[in-house]
């Protein structure tokens, strides 16, 4: 990964002078700073065994409710960010319950979520961009406010992953994932209660994915209920994926998620520097999401389908 992100900043740095300059490489910074957060919890959940498909929606929800609050509320920022972050809690137990206590699969759990919450934000916004928020300090310090000459969301990264980073490397609750993603039966007879670790890790993808989203309203200046957060879902697994998390489950870590998010940020960069057909982006991440996996199953030593071993 170390190798594959060095060679894209050579590559581009060589194609063009200014790809490298230090105004280009916080424009790569906060361009990636929302893909980055839905992608550290997009890991957790994957250590856990789950998946999570609809975190760009729930982003996309979360930043209507915050725009909309905020307006509705006497321009009380605080107020709209609460409610954002109180929506994020209420879809991600509702995907948790879905999951544990329906037995419904995180694929088609989520996916349901994926269209359902985009419609939810579509028909509370009539499908427009709502409110204005960017005569609030608050929301302006978020979107463009730097701390020590770099930018707030990008610290808001850092924070939120040292934090998810310690909690799975440092705690029992981080050793629990991974024990109920390594081998849930296992886990069980351990004594790990494994519904509550289920329901708490979408939970806390959908506090993430509000954060996401109140930071995707401070950066556009208004709630975005599918602008700016579509795709993200993609982005967020193809990040995971690259990084080295199983997609069975029981292996991964936020340092590599990261090192992925920047991968995917400095060749998006390129491309768009270099003046490149901005769909071939999306070949790119797809091209990406399928090597990632490929590479998983050869190092597992997994057959080929219908061959024998």
């Amino acid at each position: 990964m170390i190798g594959a992100l060095v060679l894209v900043l050579a590559l581009f740095g060589f194609l063009n002078d200014n790809y490298l300059s230090l105004a280009n490489i916080q424009v790569i910074g906060e361009a990636v700073t929302i893909t980055g957060l839905l992608a550290i919890v997009q890991t957790v959940v994957i250590i856990c065994g789950g998946l999570d498909i609809s975190v760009g929606s729930q982003a996309g929800l979360a930043s209507v409710v915050s725009a909309m609050v905020f307006t509705s509320g006497g321009s009380n920022p605080y107020l709209g960010m609460a409610a954002a972050i109180g929506i994020g809690i209420l879809v991600g137990v509702v995907n948790g319950v879905a999951i544990v206590y329906g037995r419904v699969n995180p694929t088609i759990a989520t996916l349901a979520g994926l269209a359902a919450y985009k419609g939810v934000a579509q028909l509370v916004s009539d499908g427009r961009a709502q409110g204005y928020v960017l005569n609030d300090p608050l929301f302006v310090f978020l979107g463009r406010g730097k701390i020590a000459g770099v930018p707030v969301m990008i610290w808001i990264l850092v924070v939120v992953a040292l934090a998810v980073h310690v909690m799975l490397k440092y705690t029992d609750i981080g050793r629990n994932i991974y024990a109920i993603g390594g081998n849930d039966t296992a886990a069980r007879l351990a004594g790990i209660n494994i519904n509550k670790y289920l329901v708490a890790v979408y939970a806390l993808i959908g506090v993430v994915a509000a954060v996401a989203g109140i930071l995707l309203t401070a950066r556009t200046g208004s709630g975005q209920p599918v602008s700016g957060s579509e795709g993200l879902e993609l982005k967020a697994i193809t990040a995971a994926a690259l990084g080295g998390c199983a997609l069975k489950g029981g292996k991964g870590g936020i340092g590599g998620t990261l090192l992925a998010v920047a991968l995917l940020g400095a060749l998006e960069n390129g491309l768009t520097v270099e003046g490149i057909n901005t769909f071939w982006q999306n070949v790119a991440q797809g091209a990406l999401l399928v090597a990632a996996v490929v590479i998983q199953q050869r190092r597992s030593g997994e057959r080929a389908v219908g061959l024998p071993h």
